[in-house]
């Protein structure tokens, strides 16, 4: 299966999202902030990042635009993990450089099937 990288700074939603994951045989790298998001992803290298938008500091499509503009990162896909979900909201998380856009409060079959599109093109 998949290495995929989590940023996200709610425990619970970590906790829900790793769970999800290693459920369905992923192996979660996991990342508090975006500034060890970054790190992590340039380490590791994983197939998929998921990205919260609203993070302490540098928020998610900061780093997301980082990603994408490092060659080292660019290719992964980003897909936000966010609780921005009104109107406008997915055009605008998509248009800063997500590959995808998984609204809070998940689903967990919708967030798994999201997760194993991105994972399938890479």
């Amino acid at each position: 299966m998949a290495r995929v990288l989590v940023v996200e700074d709610n425990p619970a939603n970590m906790t829900l999202a790793t769970f999800l994951l290693q459920s369905a045989g992923h192996t979660v790298v996991t990342a508090a902030n975006a500034e060890i998001g970054l790190m992590l992803a340039r380490a590791e290298q994983p197939d998929l990042i998921l990205m919260d938008i609203q993070l302490p500091g540098m928020d998610g499509l900061e780093a997301t635009g980082l990603l994408k503009a490092d060659a080292a990162t660019r290719t992964i896909p980003v897909v936000a993990l966010t609780a921005l979900a009104m109107k406008g909201d997915e055009e605008r998380i998509r248009a800063a450089g997500c590959d995808g856009y998984i609204a809070k409060p998940m689903r967990y079959k919708d967030f798994l099937a999201t997760v194993a599109q991105h994972v399938a093109l890479t």
